[in-house]
């Protein structure tokens, strides 16, 4: 949209100091407007949490981010952290199942293959001889979004999905595959759906394709920060700051109101602020909370999107009782009946926790899916041993850690099923009559830390396309 204002600076309030929140306000500023971003907790950042744990650093939320995705790797450069960039020191993962770590398997989209070479052990042999069916049946027709888990199931069987597509989506979304909209979580699978009868062929032709892409991309699929991915909002903070916008954590906003004149009015627990435009980067629940009176209709819908919680539980032992498997760790399908989802073997991931803490192994495990709530009851102390009871049975260790940590994440993850970019567009529609009004964040076009700040340079540019009202600056103490 179109850039340049004369006059009067566009005054914003970007409502979340997330990564969408704060890379809104980056982009904002960086196009001239007045930035405040109010954020309701006592911290910036939102799922991407820096911390320790025996003295090392270590993420404590979200670890890495997909590198061939540009936006967050370019805002990590952008806010001076190019020289702590860093990608996996191994990407080789295993999957924890039929009893045994077995070698992940290569050659998959979100865990589809595109035959069944090297799935032996995975898959029994009734699993194999099934995605060799694929070939000989019928289009499956897909509409206009259906489940990943439904249609994988109905072209290769259910096994595929239960070993292969549960884990990877699971570590995702933690959510069930069989409820997963295709077209929202695994958008290039829905294509090639659409235009291939054979799902295995359509596979081989995404892998064809990111072969050409990657032939002129060069470099790693995912990368993380010697700190801590959760180093990255304050970074971008304090860019913010220095570009002349104003942080405020600890300030909930209440209320938000349309002003007779245009522009918006903004309430907090003790002030107002009047402001030209509005960026909503908060999870949905809070956004249809303060959507409701200005639009009923996207809130309406808002309050729909569901949450999957989940825990993560790091580890720490000395690394003199550690004889872990090779790899950055393991994924466990739930049909194999084990309480962790996966486990990451941190030290030997990144280099800079393996480079900092030489006589250290540090250990992450995760559990909870969507709709288990009996594990996440249980306390700290709970989930730490169950991690432990599956740590020994998956790769022998017996060691005491040291230190351990838990980190909850309550209502976490949004979910995405089937409908759900109809849902999306629909709360975008209704918004589109609200000028100065724009929503960004996870819980529209993608989880991952890229997809959170492309959402908010969409907002931001949909903002800046608009001409600033002719409204005070004031911040009035009420």
């Amino acid at each position: 949209m179109s850039g340049s204002h004369t006059g009067a600076e566009q005054r914003v309030v970007v409502v979340g100091a997330g990564i969408a929140g704060l890379a809104a306000a980056h982009r904002l500023l960086g196009r001239g407007a007045r930035v405040t971003v109010l954020e309701a907790s006592e911290r910036v950042g939102g799922k991407l949490l820096p911390g320790e744990i025996a003295g090392a650093r270590v993420d404590l939320g979200a670890e890495s981010m997909l590198a061939r995705r540009p936006e967050a790797v370019t805002l990590a450069r952008e806010v001076g952290l190019s020289d702590r960039l860093q990608p996996p020191a191994t990407a080789t993962a295993s999957l924890w199942t039929r009893g045994a770590l077995r070698p992940m398997p290569k050659g998959h989209v979100m865990g589809v293959p595109s035959s069944a070479d090297a799935l032996a052990g995975v898959l029994s042999d009734e699993g194999l001889a099934r995605i060799g069916q694929d070939a000989e049946l019928p289009r499956t027709e897909v509409g206009d979004d259906v489940a990943v888990g439904e249609y994988v199931a109905a072209r290769l069987g259910r096994e595929v999905v239960d070993r292969l597509v549960e884990p990877l989506l699971g570590g995702v979304y933690a959510g069930d595959a069989y409820r997963i909209s295709m077209r929202s979580a695994v958008p290039q699978l829905f294509w090639a759906a659409r235009t291939h009868t054979s799902l295995t062929e359509g596979v081989r032709d995404i892998q064809a394709k990111a072969a050409a892409t990657a032939d002129r991309q060069t470099g790693p699929v995912f990368m993380g920060i010697e700190g801590g991915v959760g180093t990255l909002p304050p970074a971008v903070a304090a860019s913010v700051r220095a570009r002349g916008g104003e942080i405020r954590t600890g300030t909930p906003v209440t209320e938000l109101r349309r002003e007779p004149a245009g522009g918006w009015r903004v309430v907090t627990g003790e002030r107002e602020l009047r402001a030209d435009a509005v960026v909503v980067a908060v999870p949905a629940p809070a956004a249809a909370r303060l959507l409701r009176a200005e639009a009923p209709g996207a809130a309406a819908e808002l309050a729909g999107v569901e949450y999957a919680s989940m825990a993560l539980v790091t580890l720490a032992y000395r690394r003199a009782e550690t004889d872990l498997p090779a790899g950055s760790g393991f994924l466990v399908p739930p049909v194999d009946g084990r309480t962790i989802k996966a486990s990451t073997f941190a030290s030997r991931k990144w280099g800079w926790i393996d480079q900092e803490n030489p006589d250290l192994m540090v250990l992450r495990t995760s559990v909870g899916r969507h709709g288990e709530t009996e594990i996440l009851g249980r306390d700290d102390a709970g989930l730490v041993e169950v991690s432990r009871h599956d740590l020994l049975a998956a790769t022998g260790l017996d060691a005491t850690p040291v230190a351990t940590r838990v980190t909850r994440w309550q209502d976490g993850l949004p979910q995405y099923p089937v409908g759900h970019h109809a849902r999306v567009a629909r709360v975008r529609e209704h918004l589109a009559a609200l000028p100065g009004l724009t929503v960004c964040g996870a819980a529209y076009d993608g989880v991952g830390i890229p997809a959170c700040i492309a959402s908010a340079y969409e907002a931001a540019d949909q903002i800046h396309g608009e001409a600033p009202h002719d409204v005070r600056d004031v911040t009035a103490t009420r």
